[in-house]
């Protein structure tokens, strides 16, 4: 048998996702937990992809190659 009073408490709390998912679990946990990303909205589960931009990299990309793009084509 286990030893009385050396466990954490394990009690029931909220996680939520950015996504907007909500689910119970147990945990030893103190308060809900947030999280970026769940099974709900992870690609590999959804068999989605999914871009996530995160400060606007993939725009700027895509200008940066858009102005060598129109470039190569114009010296051709």
């Amino acid at each position: 048998m286990a030893k009385q009073g050396i466990h954490p408490s394990y009690s029931e709390i909220n996680v939520k996702c950015a996504c907007g998912t909500e689910f119970q679990t147990r945990s030893t946990h103190k308060g809900d937990i947030r999280v970026e990303i769940c099974s709900a909205c992870h690609p590999f589960f959804t068999g989605k992809q999914k871009m996530i931009d995160t400060a606007g990299r993939i725009e700027r990309f895509r200008r940066k190659f858009a102005k060598s793009d129109s470039q190569q084509s114009s010296n051709s």
